[in-house]
């Protein structure tokens, strides 16, 4: 019965990305199709223009920071209906980026936590 309460109170204490990934990675570079596609919308819609190439911030805020703390809702709610007064467009009308927003959280999240690399990703095969 200890044993069961030490495991529990040390899952408590383990980052949410441990306790449940939203992405798959290999080597730092592959990962799963629905994150490969992620990366791809990043990279079509030109987000690096604000939050730079590596995702660690130009004239927008460093995304490898934010998604340490911003939950997946907050994440989707910021895309969707954009940060108007702070130059963050929205996105709730862009298929391309509602089809893959999960993807999208996926390669930033998988940024923010340091498992996925910078430059160019590959899917896992």
């Amino acid at each position: 019965m200890r044993r069961v309460i030490c495991l529990i109170a040390a899952a408590a204490w383990l980052p949410l990305a441990a306790q449940a990934q939203d992405y798959k990675v290999q080597e730092g570079n592959k990962v799963d199709p629905k994150t490969f596609a992620g990366w791809q919308t990043w990279r079509a819609l030109a987000c690096e223009r604000c939050h730079g190439p590596n995702q660690e911030g130009a004239v927008g805020p460093s995304l490898v920071d934010s998604l340490k703390n911003l939950s997946k809702q907050d994440f989707n709610q910021t895309i969707l209906k954009g940060r108007i007064e702070k130059g963050m467009p929205n996105f709730d009308g862009s298929k391309q980026v509602t089809d893959n927003l999960d993807g999208l959280y996926a390669f930033l999240k998988g940024r923010s936590d340091g498992a996925i690399k910078t430059g160019r990703l590959q899917k896992i095969e």
